[in-house]
């Protein structure tokens, strides 16, 4: 058994899937921008308007005000034939790019309850993906473009001479000569043609009439030439008129990551490392690398990144082409430890942090690590860990000392000195007269470097009237640090 999927219209469907244009509006696709070139394709809607094959654009548009004017795109057309062949290898690894729009599918070994559903389901997802499309299922290739061509929207061939005698003879695609001849006998259908012996037939057309009257029975089997599964996940375009705006940009990338998505699905692959660029009209380039959290094929997910580093972003000049790259791998798969505890929803919350770094600074967000140096409260922001580890075991000989509550920030302080000794303080929370001054205890570093250079003095003191402080001295300045409990 065999399957076909066809998209009609195909290069117009194309140019218009990547337009957030009304699909139900009239629109037709012209040979070229001029007022000669003449109309290759159209909508429904442009043809209940009166639009047909052949007009001009002049004759088109008097007829239709309304009709949008399109011209063929080659990159909307490949990227619209990588979306059909994603679709198609969800029903088989066996395909084959039959034409511009027809996909055949080889299903030998299954059946039709199996199949048809699926066939169904690969309508619906292409029909998701803006490309109206039809399938057919039957014995041969050829057959099964027949049925497609007459599929709404699924058609399965069971009996093919009941399918097949109505068809017109144009169906078989007769040449020119063979047509006339055909007519001036009257055979008007198909089951006309295979109405007569095939041999008599061989005899009076030789070569050309067997292959005609073959292709009016249905075809034989035969073995497609196989679509290699896509090794890179990849989708590029250039635009026809600069893009200024976000909203059009956005819905290009969707388009996109849908079909690349799907490609993910398809091979068994997710997704780790996202690459966006973007050609400006000034020749300059934009270029971000996009690491998640984890890896995934969920077209959300991913499109939910582009769109968090897309809002902050200001170009000073407009977008004349795109590039997406995805880099596969292999999905995680691993076991969690029993007392390990991993975010509920990793992109959730790296989305969340592109927003607040978009916000305050790349240099203000993460999770705080104490710097490998004495110097007080040193301490750096690094990315937070997808996974946070279980807590380490407490030590086995636990700190004796007395434990110190530091105030942050260190209190200022006003002292009276009696003979270079400070003797009498006063702060916001407390003030006494020291009764108990340790001796100083200097620290310093990082002198090699100016602007990180540091140093402090510290003494333990005691009030008459109860408590013991650190007090502070950082350059001219006093404060009290903390207070011992």
């Amino acid at each position: 058994m065999f399957a076909v999927l066809h998209l009609a219209d195909f290069a117009l469907h194309a140019v218009l899937r990547t337009e957030r244009a009304n699909h139900n509006q009239p629109a037709a696709l012209f040979a070229g921008t001029g007022k000669k070139s003449t109309v290759l394709a159209t909508t429904p809607a442009a043809r209940a308007a009166g639009v047909e094959l052949g007009m001009t654009a002049p004759q088109a548009v008097a007829l239709c005000p309304a009709l949008l004017i399109r011209a063929p795109g080659a990159d909307a057309e490949a990227e619209a034939r990588a979306a059909l062949h994603a679709v198609a290898f969800t029903l088989s690894p066996a395909i084959e790019d039959t034409a511009p729009g027809v996909c055949t599918i080889d299903l030998r070994g299954s059946t039709r309850e199996k199949f048809e559903p699926a066939a169904l389901a690969a309508v619906a997802e292409l029909a998701r993906l803006a490309l109206p499309a039809t399938a057919g299922l039957a014995r041969t290739p050829l057959l099964a473009l027949y049925a497609t061509r007459a599929a709404h929207p699924v058609l399965y061939v069971a009996d093919e001479k009941q399918f097949l005698g109505p068809l017109p003879l144009a169906v078989a695609d007769p040449s020119a000569e063979l047509a006339a001849v055909f007519a001036h006998w009257g055979l008007r259908t198909l089951g006309d043609l295979t109405a007569l012996p095939r041999d008599e037939i061989v005899r009076r057309f030789g070569a050309a009439g067997l292959a005609l009257w073959q292709r009016a029975a249905g075809g034989d089997t035969r073995p497609l030439r196989p679509v290699i599964p896509a090794q890179t996940f990849s989708a590029a375009m250039e635009f026809e008129d600069p893009i200024e705006t976000l909203e059009p940009l956005l819905f290009l990338l969707r388009r996109f990551l849908d079909r690349l998505s799907l490609e993910l699905i398809t091979s068994q692959h997710v997704a780790a490392e996202v690459e966006l660029a973007l050609r400006l009209e000034d020749d300059t380039r934009h270029a971000r690398s996009f690491r998640l959290p984890e890896p995934t094929a969920d077209a959300e997910i991913l499109f939910r990144a582009l769109h968090t580093h897309l809002e902050s972003l200001h170009t000073a000049a407009s977008i004349i082409a795109i590039d997406l790259r995805l880099t596969p791998t292999r999905p995680l798969v691993r076991q969690q430890g029993l007392f390990e505890t991993g975010l509920r929803d990793p992109h959730g919350f790296a989305e969340t942090l592109a927003r607040v770094v978009a916000l305050v600074g790349s240099d203000r967000v993460g999770t705080p690590h104490l710097e490998d140096t004495h110097r007080a409260d040193a301490v750096k922001l690094t990315p937070p860990a997808d996974v946070i580890p279980p807590l380490a075991m407490p030590p086995v000989h636990p700190a004796l000392s007395v434990p110190l509550r530091r105030f942050r920030p260190p209190l200022p302080v006003r002292l009276e000195f009696t003979a270079d000794r400070p003797t009498y303080l006063w702060t916001e929370r407390m003030s006494g007269e020291i009764s108990f001054r340790s001796v100083a205890w200097p620290s310093s570093g990082e002198w090699w470097q100016n602007d990180r250079a540091w140093s402090r003095l510290e003494w333990d003191i005691a009030l008459a009237g109860g408590g013991l402080y650190r007090l502070l001295r950082v350059g001219g300045a006093w404060f009290i640090d903390g207070e011992y409990d």
